[in-house]
């Protein structure tokens, strides 16, 4: 194994490497890593020094694509570029690159990697998708509640004018049935017009809002552990404290249920610098996760999980991450998620207005 005091000795064919803006990592003919330039190790938030030596698969974890086209390259002598490439790293956020693999021969390297992030891309062409999708949701939602909220009323005081006419108590159940289910369908058209209601925009804590959010779930969720990880340094952002309550209680309530009550949430914050939100840039933004251990998104609606009426709990309305989504895109932010079995991350991110005296 290479010594980890090498990248004080490196050969001068490795300079100009370090030039390169792209992220270049150089392997030896045992996938042991030779050489990460700097953008290396800032695309994988490393230090070289800590992973001269080390096998690159122990760096960027499992990636059947990526191994075997380093295998074929040594094997071989041929280039590969592989395109949209995921590289999972334990609990860390996925990354998607493209990556060249090129056979070389010198001063021990056998391969040169170089990545590209497409993460930007990928996120700004989904934004625009997701930005359409939600405009079209918007007026769905509103055009349908409307429709079916005013003949409800209707059928609502009909159902109380009959009964007042029925002498036989077991009839009046009958009613009494009607009306409750007619409450509950106006219930939820109320949620789906409350998406739209003016915010109340103030300056707000989003550790209280998440202590908030943490009391509720203990109330609702005894066997459910929640963790926090929080960055107290963050300034107070601009927001409507009670929409942001509930977008992250939509989301909280929706991981405690699919754990089936059992199982941890982990609230972390942090800072993103010079951060890209609806297409506007941001000196700083705030990074929310809600992180639980559950059993993952079902594939089938992974997709799919903000639209309107899509649920992967039976019962479940499908209407909780659709106004959660509404209200962080109100607040001019994002929202993704990723999901595996036994890790399912929300993201939202946030832009913060920086006031003077707050360390950058």
């Amino acid at each position: 194994m290479i010594p980890s005091d090498t990248h004080q000795h490196q050969p001068s064919s490795f300079n100009g490497l370090d030039l390169l803006s792209s992220a270049v990592v150089l392997l030896d003919g045992s996938e042991l890593i030779r050489h990460m330039n700097p953008a290396a190790e800032n695309l994988f938030a490393v230090a070289q020094r800590t992973w001269i030596g080390h096998p690159l698969a122990k760096l960027l974890g499992s990636s059947k694509i990526l191994s075997g086209a380093l295998g074929n390259a040594l094997k071989n002598n041929w280039s590969y570029t592989g395109h949209n490439i995921e590289v999972l790293r334990g609990d860390q956020p996925a990354l998607h690159l493209d990556c060249t693999v090129t056979p070389v021969d010198a001063d021990g390297s056998k391969l040169l990697l170089e990545f590209r992030p497409i993460d930007h891309q990928l996120r700004a062409a989904r934004e625009e998708r997701e930005a359409v999708q939600q405009q079209a949701n918007r007026e769905l939602i509103r055009n349908l509640a409307h429709e079916i909220k005013n003949p409800l009323g209707g059928i609502r005081g009909s159902a109380q004018l009959l009964e007042r006419e029925l002498t036989v108590p077991a009839l009046r159940e009958y009613t009494q049935v009607i009306i409750s289910e007619v409450d509950r369908l106006q219930d939820l058209m109320q949620r789906l017009l409350s998406s739209h209601r003016t915010m109340h925009p103030a300056l707000v804590n989003i550790h209280e809002i998440l202590e908030r959010v943490l009391r509720l779930i203990h109330a609702e969720f005894a066997g459910v552990k929640v963790r926090r990880d929080y960055d107290t340094s963050l300034p107070d952002l601009t927001g409507d404290r009670e929409q942001l309550i509930q977008s992250i209680l939509n989301i909280a309530r929706n991981a405690a249920q699919a754990m089936k009550g059992e199982g941890e949430i982990v609230f972390r914050t942090r800072s993103v610098r010079k951060a890209t939100l609806a297409k506007k840039r941001y000196a700083l933004a705030l990074e929310l996760q809600v992180i639980d251990n559950g059993p993952g998104i079902p594939d089938e609606i992974r997709d799919k999980i903000f639209y309107p009426l899509v649920s992967g709990r039976e019962g479940g309305s499908g209407l909780g991450l659709t106004l959660t989504q509404s209200f962080i895109h109100q607040h001019h932010g994002t929202i993704e998620v990723e999901s595996r079995p036994g890790r399912t991350a929300f993201r939202i991110l946030l832009p913060l207005v920086v006031e003077k005296g707050y360390s950058q």
